[in-house]
């Protein structure tokens, strides 16, 4: 088939099923986008910062399943684009990143956006990928969708030199290689020893990541055939239905409730599923699984790596799962630990303090769950928000949790959720971004007005980098630059066209929830300002400072503690951060 460079990519595009591609266009591309314009398959996205390009591309994958397509002009796009691009590599979801290149037929210097993107990207993607002619075009963009989804999934970038969009005339291009798409085979031995360790326990703690997500109807089954408590990391929040007898927490060390801790050292065997053990995942490694372990991941490298595993089986989910489930014997339902666990959630469903001054995070995300369907997705941000909505949302399927976990980055959550929205339209879509983190991209909501798209967007307003100043808090007893300068959202809102609404307490939240939910459903995106009270800690959050500080030497802890004490007792003030203009009440 004889296409230009840009129809050819247009073409792949639709041949792989990529409906939205995310980008900013520029002088490189505009024979891309001219292109697209003629696509009544692949949609082009305008934002308002290549890094919600990726963020949003991200979000949509999440979501559904689908892969997106992020497009960016050389140098300064696919640098702004690579926060989301790295959030997406060590998370595990693919992208397409289409980064158009400088013209390579030139033989001039100093050419603009002139940088070394090959080497720039490589670091945080899957491959890197140049289509050095164009008549390779098409099969390169097709081979870079395939390698993104197949095996361990992430980014993949194609680099296309501007010279081969600005050449007018068709040429035959080369068709997409055929790509076996077949999971590598069980080794029956490994899975006769899997089966001698988990057939030998008392009692087995399941454990599950996103990687199992291929798995996820399947799951339930696997847990009553073991009878098995059931953790997920916070990436695979979901990925079991959390209404389930046996659904333990999200994690199970330090990082969790005591209850769901004892039930979890009970266990003498683990089988670990689609999970890495990362440092956040494991709440900064305060958790040893119950041995022996048996560890089953699509990475060869994963399995073993951070805690030994008696059995290390590299595989497909889903496999691996289904041939458990063909010679496992079944074990009776154990009502006294169904009953365990049954209690432990619902004391910590109880309000853990006095109270709240401000909206409180349980009561706003119960409130969430009662007035949104099930079947909406959540997206959080780095920092206070995906621990907060990890512990106190109750989730019944996977892609319905959307958080930057391994990469942790700042200002996810406005673009994931709308991604996830042109993912899934019509589906409600709710955003949970802190104030810090809405500072870095909220003004994705012109977007979200443009696109019309059904999210609503709750900033939880402290009015302080909240995670960061807790732990200065507690570790150093004083807190510096973690301070925001004031802004108003409510002008902010009227700005770019979204209906606003502000929460100040909790008498308030049932009504203005019920109002976003109402306005989400027309498909019309909502901004409320919620005063949240963080003064009651996450699990998670003082979980992580008991692992960090119990990893110090003697000699530290004794440091930080004699520092945080003499501050506390002495009076020392923190350090002033002077505003740059008068405290304002927003919406007031």
């Amino acid at each position: 088939m004889k296409l230009t460079a840009a129809q050819a990519v247009v073409r792949a595009l639709e041949a792989e099923g990529i409906r939205h591609a995310f980008g900013i266009p520029g002088t490189h591309n505009i024979e891309l986008y001219d292109a697209l314009a003629s696509s009544d398959r692949v949609r082009p996205v305008l934002v308002t910062d290549e890094q919600s390009a990726s963020f949003m591309a991200d979000g949509y994958w999440r979501a559904s399943g689908r892969l997106a397509c992020v497009n960016l002009v050389p140098g300064a796009g696919l640098t702004h684009a690579l926060s989301g691009i790295a959030e997406a590599y060590l998370d595990n979801v693919p992208l397409l990143v289409l980064a158009c290149g400088i013209r390579l037929e030139s033989d001039r210097a100093y050419q603009l956006h002139d940088v070394d993107q090959m080497a720039i990207a490589s670091p945080v993607v899957k491959a890197a990928l140049r289509a050095v002619r164009r008549e390779e075009v098409y099969r390169t963009v097709r081979g870079a969708c395939a390698l993104a989804r197949r095996g361990v999934p992430g980014p993949v970038l194609v680099e296309i030199p501007a010279d081969h969009y600005l050449a007018r005339d068709a040429v035959e291009q080369q068709p997409a290689e055929a790509v076996s798409a077949d999971p590598p085979e069980l080794e029956r031995e490994l899975l006769l020893r899997a089966l001698e360790i988990l057939e030998s326990a008392d009692r087995t703690l399941l454990y599950l990541g996103f990687g199992a997500a291929g798995a996820a109807d399947r799951l339930v089954a696997l847990a009553e055939r073991l009878e098995s408590p059931v953790a997920t990391t916070i990436q695979g929040k979901g990925v079991f239905p959390e209404s389930h007898p046996l659904f333990l927490w999200p994690g199970f060390g330090h990082a969790a409730p005591p209850f769901a801790r004892r039930v979890a050292e009970d266990c003498n065997a683990t089988l670990a599923i689609g999970c890495r053990f990362s440092e956040v995942g494991t709440g900064s490694y305060g958790l040893r699984p119950p041995g022996p372990l048996v560890h089953v991941d699509i990475d060869p490298d994963v399995p073993g790596r951070n805690y030994d595993a008696a059995v290390a089986i590299a595989g497909d989910a889903r496999v691996v799962v289904e041939a458990l489930l063909e010679e496992l014997r079944p074990r009776p339902a154990n009502a006294a630990l169904r009953e365990r666990i049954a209690r432990g959630h619902s004391e910590v469903r109880q309000p853990r303090g006095g109270a709240s001054d401000g909206v409180s995070p349980a009561g706003l995300l119960s409130a969430l769950q009662a007035s949104y369907p099930a079947e909406t997705i959540y997206a959080a941000d780095s920092g206070n928000g995906t621990f907060l909505a990890m512990e106190g949302l109750r989730l019944e399927a996977p892609g319905r949790f959307l958080a930057p976990v391994d990469y942790s980055c700042m200002g996810y959550a406005v673009p994931a959720a709308i991604g996830a929205s042109l993912a899934r339209p019509g589906c409600p879509v709710v955003a949970l971004p802190g104030d810090g983190a809405f500072l870095m991209t909220g003004l994705e909501l012109l977007t979200a007005v443009r696109e019309g798209t059904s999210t609503a967007v709750f900033v939880l307003r402290d009015r302080e980098l909240a995670q960061i100043s807790q732990f200065q808090d507690i570790a150093l007893s004083r807190r510096t630059s973690s301070e925001l300068p004031p802004y108003d959202l409510a002008a902010l809102a009227g700005a770019v066209g979204v209906a606003f609404r502000r929460l100040s307490c909790d008498a308030e939240v049932e009504e203005v929830v019920r109002w976003s939910a109402s306005r989400v459903a027309e498909g019309c995106p909502a901004l409320i300002e919620v005063d949240v009270d963080y003064s009651e800690k996450t699990f998670f959050t003082r979980g992580v400072v008991r692992a960090v500080f119990g990893r110090l030497s003697w000699s530290d802890r004794l440091r930080f503690l004699g520092r945080a004490l003499g501050r506390r007792v002495g009076g020392v003030s923190e350090p002033r951060q002077e505003a740059a203009g008068p405290e304002t009440k927003p919406g007031g």
